[in-house]
Order: structure tokens, then sequence, then C-alpha cells
């Protein structure tokens, strides 16, 4: 016998419209849509809450706190991924890219010494089912680091794997245009004097010197060959964009400057900016503002980053932000649009035969509150 569920009562939220009506899930699809309401013994009424598709995530280090709560501590491996994944899923994200670094700027921190527990660890809990929502592996190469195409030689061919992108945080490089704000960001993360933070850089530098160029061209061929998709990281120019698109990247994560958002959509790379920048405002770096770009139409996708609770809060934020972003728009830069750009056409948007991934939610005061989840037609929150 099938498990059928019927939700009714619905401010449901398609691709491109936005109806009171009826969704009916079974074996884990959806099945139909209706504009009416079910008299179906049975039916879950959602007493006129939002039904929107289940966010997808491409970039979120969140999982990184819960590991290292504390300088020094190491949460146990297990426990730290639920409780992150406890995290996504109540945010209503059903599908999570885990962008895990495999090198960092600042040295052996605790991104670096935690990496392989952190891989290790989503494999074990999604081998056995435990999670929420489904985790995949983004792996993050920051190419400057020594051992960075050793570290893409261990882990890429990980079944998890879906999403390689190329990382290069050396000081003046990409992610802070303002040279204040990138030595503000460094001495208050790190705790550094004025002279530790100009040995940091100088170090830097030098590692980008000796290992950017070759790093990057070997960890894109190994990704290439393998099929998987390319991000670029923080592009601040026309001629970064013009080495991602050699390089086949078809996605632009944080892009800092109009001039790269511009040239990175006219390439036919998908943008993705932060949530968080949307829902404070702008960068906490300096950088462009996402509404922005968002008003100039070269957003694509938007991510959680380091908030998860960030993506529904902004995809609720837009349509009453004057930008003309309607709410079926503003889901789908956190749902379809994500899905597409990795591959992943079975979910992503409230449509027969799709997955049934499914958030409801409803609005109170202007907040965007998840009441429950369902991932393949499971409740799951």
């Amino acid at each position: 016998m099938s498990v059928e569920t019927i939700l009714t009562n619905a401010r449901v939220v398609t691709a491109d419209a936005e109806f009171d009506g009826t969704v009916i899930v079974r074996e884990g699809r959806i099945v139909e849509i209706a504009q009416d309401r079910s008299c179906a013994a049975g039916a879950i009424d959602l007493e006129g809450d939002y039904l929107v598709p289940g966010l997808v995530e491409l970039h979120t280090d969140n999982m990184e706190k819960h590991f290292a709560p504390r300088p020094g501590v190491k949460w146990p491996s297990v426990s730290a991924v639920m409780a992150h994944d406890t995290q996504i899923s109540a945010a209503g994200i059903t599908t999570v890219f885990d962008s895990l670094a495999l090198g960092d700027v600042h040295g052996k921190s605790d991104r670096v010494q935690n990496r392989e527990r952190m891989i290790e660890a989503v494999c074990a809990v999604t081998d056995r089912r435990m999670t929420r929502a489904e985790h995949r592996i983004h792996l993050r190469c920051e190419i400057t680091a020594d051992d960075a195409v050793e570290a893409v030689d261990k882990w890429i061919d990980l079944p998890l794997v879906g999403l390689v992108s190329i990382n290069d945080h050396t000081p003046g490089q990409r992610q802070f245009l303002d040279p204040e704000k990138l030595k503000q960001y460094y001495k208050g993360k790190y705790a550094m004097t004025d002279a530790q933070f100009e040995e940091f850089s100088a170090r830097v530098t030098e590692l980008h010197h000796r290992n950017a160029v070759r790093h990057r061209s070997e960890i894109v061929g190994r990704a290439q060959a393998r099929a998987l998709p390319i991000a670029s990281h923080d592009d601040a120019t026309h001629g970064h964009v013009q080495e991602a698109v050699a390089n086949g990247m078809t996605i632009a994560e944080f892009p800092t400057t109009h001039e790269a958002a511009r040239a990175s959509r006219d390439a036919g790379l998908a943008v993705l900016m932060g949530a968080p920048n949307l829902v404070l405002g702008g960068s906490h770096s300096g950088n462009i503002a996402a509404i922005d770009l968002l008003r100039a139409g070269h957003v694509d996708i938007l991510s959680s980053d380091y908030v998860p609770a960030s993506l529904m809060e902004s995809v609720f934020k837009l349509p009453s932000s004057g930008i003309g972003i309607s709410l079926p728009q503003a889901v789908k830069l956190a749902s379809l649009n994500p899905a597409r750009a990795v591959g992943m056409g079975d979910r992503g948007e409230i449509a027969p035969e799709r997955r049934a991934d499914l958030a409801r939610v409803r609005t109170v005061d202007g907040a965007a509150v998840v009441r429950a989840v369902w991932r393949e037609g499971e409740r799951v929150v």
C-alpha cells in the first residue's frame, strides 16, 4: 500500500505562482497540486501557512562551530554533525552542501585540524540515514595551502562530494577590497597585533606566489575529469571572471563587486550571494551589498553561509524590499536555482514528480517561522 500525505489549506508557492491550495504526496514524490481545499479524511490542515519547497544550501560552514565550540575543544564528531543538522533542517533546508575547507590561510586552524573528522562524520551519519536533511560535501580548496592538492586527492572521489570551489584568501587578493576592513577582520578574529598581522600577510603572500597558479590548475583538472561542478570564490574583477570561465566554472560564489557579478552573469555563471549580507543590509567585509546586486538582476542563488536561519528569512524579506522580486522568485533563489546549478533536477520546486521536500512557514510580525519540514514525504521537523 502506498503512503499518501495530503497537505491542504496552504498558501502554495510554486516556481512561478502562489495560491491557496493542496499538495498531495505519495511515496516521497509530489503527485498532484490543486487550487482548492481537500476534504479527504486525514488531510493535514496547514491553516493558511505557506508551503514552499525545501531549501537547497550550496555553501555553509556552519558545521565547523559545532566541532570546535570553544578554542581547544573538540566536540564528538557524530554529535557535532547532528547538532548542525538540527539547525539546518529547522531552517527549512532539506539539501545541504557542507562546505569543508581543505586549507586555511591562517595555517593549522580548527577547520583544518577537524576536516578529516568532519568528512568522516558526514559520511557516517549519511550511510546510516541519521540526518533530517540530505547532506552533500562541498570541497573548499584553499589553493595557497601546501597540501591543497594532496587533500583534494584524498577526498574528491567520495560519493557525497558534489561541488568543488577554488578559494584564495590571501590578504589583498579578493575577499577584502578595503585594506582597513581586512586588517580589522583578521586582527579581531585571531587577536593579532599590528606586527603579527604584517608577518601573517607576508607569509601568506609568499604561499600564494609559490602555490596558487599550480594548485588551481591541478585541482580544476581533477574536478573536470570527474564532471563535478566548480565554483569560483570572491571574484572582484573582470579578469577573475575570465579565469573562472576558462576553468569551466559554472557558479560564482560571493563576487565582491558589481563588475565581477555582472561579468559572471554575462558569462553564464550562476551568481551566489550570502543571505546574511541581505538580512544585515550589507557585507561585513565592506564589499558590495547583496540587495544592490539583486536590484540589478545579478543574483541567481542565495546561501545561508554562516547563519542557517538567514536563508528562509531573506526569502520572505525580499518581496517587501521594493525591488520587484515576488515571493515565487525569491523562493527560487534558495531552492530551484541552486538545485539546478549542481545538477539536482529532482528537487527544488513544488511540481508533479519532484521530491516531496517541503517546508511549512508562517510569517509572524514579519518573521518567517518554519513550523514543519518534510524530506521525501517524511516529516523531519
